[in-house]
C-alpha cells in the first residue's frame, strides 16, 4: 500500500473511532462551546468559535442585525448570546455563504426566533436532497437538513439589503468552495466575507460533491483581490483572525505554484504517485497544512485531476 492511500485510511480510522466514542458516550461538545465576538470596522463584527471554524459576519447597528452563516446547531444559543453581548436589537436576517453544516446548522433556532433566510438558488436545492455529501473524510454523508433549515428567499446572482447604513451586497462567486459559494460584501464599514472559498488555517476545499472547483477557487480569488482596497477587512470562513488584501493574495499564489508544480509534472508523464511522492507543498505544510481534516492530501489530488492527471503506478 503506498505512503498516500496508508495515510489517508489511518486519518479515517481516527475520525470513526472519535465519532463512536463521542455517540456511545451521549455527548454533544459542540453545545457546549462559547463564541467570541470581535468589532472588525464599520457596523460589522466577527463572531467565532475556538479554532477558527465557520466564522459568522456581522452587521450589527440601529436598524438590527444581520448575520453571514449560522454554524452548527447546537451552537446557535451561544450566537445568540454573543450577539446579545453587543446589541439588543432583533437578528432580522441571515445570509448563508453556502450549505455546509458549520454554516447553515443553526438556521432553524434562527428561523423559530423571526429570522429570514438567504441563500444562493443552489444551496438550497443541496437542502432538499434525501441526503448530503461533503468532501472531508475521504466523502462523508449527511442527512437531509429539516425543512425548518431551509433558506425561504432565494437568489440567482446577487441581493442587497440596506441595513445599518450601508446597501450590504450578497453575490455568488464563480463555483469554487461549492457551486452556491455567496460572497458579502459591507461597503461603507469595507468589509469582505468571502465564506469557505477563504480559509487562512488549511489549504482550499473544493467540494467537487457539491461543485467545487480549482478553476473557480481561483476565479473567486481573483474577484475578492480586485474588490479589495488597502483598508478592507476579510472575515474568512475559516481563521483565527482578521486579515487583508495581503492574506488573500498570498493564498491565491500558493494555488497557483502548487498548480504549476502539478502541471508541470503532468506534461512530464507523472502519475499521482509520483506527484504526492514529491511532497511539492513542503514549503506550504507549516502555514496551510496543520488542519488534520484537509492537509496536501487532500488538495493536491483534486489539482492533480482537475488539470487532467489520471491513473496511478499500479494502474501502469
Amino acid at each position: 500500500m503506498n505512503n498516500y492511500i496508508s495515510k489517508r485510511l489511518t486519518w479515517l480510522g481516527l475520525v470513526m473511532c472519535c465519532a463512536i466514542s463521542t455517540n456511545a458516550l451521549g455527548q454533544n461538545p459542540l453545545g457546549n462551546v462559547e463564541l467570541s465576538i470581535q468589532h472588525v470596522q464599520g457596523s460589522v463584527y466577527m463572531i467565532m468559535r475556538p479554532g477558527g471554524g465557520g466564522n459568522i459576519g456581522a452587521s450589527i447597528g440601529e436598524d438590527g442585525v444581520l448575520l453571514v452563516d449560522s454554524l452548527f446547531e447546537p451552537m446557535a444559543e451561544s450566537l445568540v448570546r454573543a450577539v446579545r453581548s453587543v446589541s439588543d436589537g432583533p437578528i432580522r436576517f441571515l445570509i448563508n455563504t453556502h450549505v455546509h453544516p458549520d454554516h447553515v446548522g443553526g438556521n432553524e433556532p434562527l428561523r423559530d426566533q423571526g429570522v429570514l433566510i438567504f441563500a444562493h438558488d443552489n444551496t438550497r436545492s443541496r437542502f432538499l436532497l434525501e441526503r448530503n455529501r461533503y468532501p472531508r473524510q475521504g466523502g462523508s454523508f449527511a442527512p437531509q437538513p429539516s425543512a425548518g433549515a431551509r433558506p425561504e428567499i432565494t437568489f440567482d446572482s446577487e441581493v442587497g439589503f440596506h441595513v445599518n447604513g450601508e446597501e450590504v451586497r450578497a453575490f455568488l462567486a464563480p463555483p469554487a468552495h461549492t457551486d452556491g459559494d455567496v460572497f458579502v460584501y459591507f461597503p461603507e464599514s469595507d468589509v469582505l466575507h468571502l465564506g469557505d472559498v477563504f480559509r487562512t488555517t488549511s489549504y482550499p476545499i473544493m467540494d467537487l460533491y457539491n461543485g467545487g472547483s480549482l478553476r473557480g477557487t481561483i476565479a473567486a480569488l481573483d474577484l475578492a483581490i480586485d474588490m479589495a482596497g488597502p483598508n478592507t477587512k476579510v472575515i474568512p470562513g475559516h481563521g483565527l483572525e482578521i486579515v487583508d488584501r495581503n492574506s488573500m493574495i498570498e493564498f491565491r499564489d500558493m494555488i497557483l505554484d502548487v498548480r504549476a508544480q502539478v502541471l508541470s509534472m503532468l506534461r512530464e508523464g507523472m502519475h499521482l504517485d509520483e506527484v504526492m511522492a514529491a511532497n511539492i507543498t513542503a514549503g506550504y505544510d507549516a502555514k496551510w497544512g496543520q488542519e488534520a481534516g484537509w492537509t496536501a492530501i487532500d488538495f493536491v489530488p483534486i489539482v492533480y485531476y482537475e488539470l487532467g492527471g489520471s491513473g496511478r503506478l499500479e494502474d501502469r
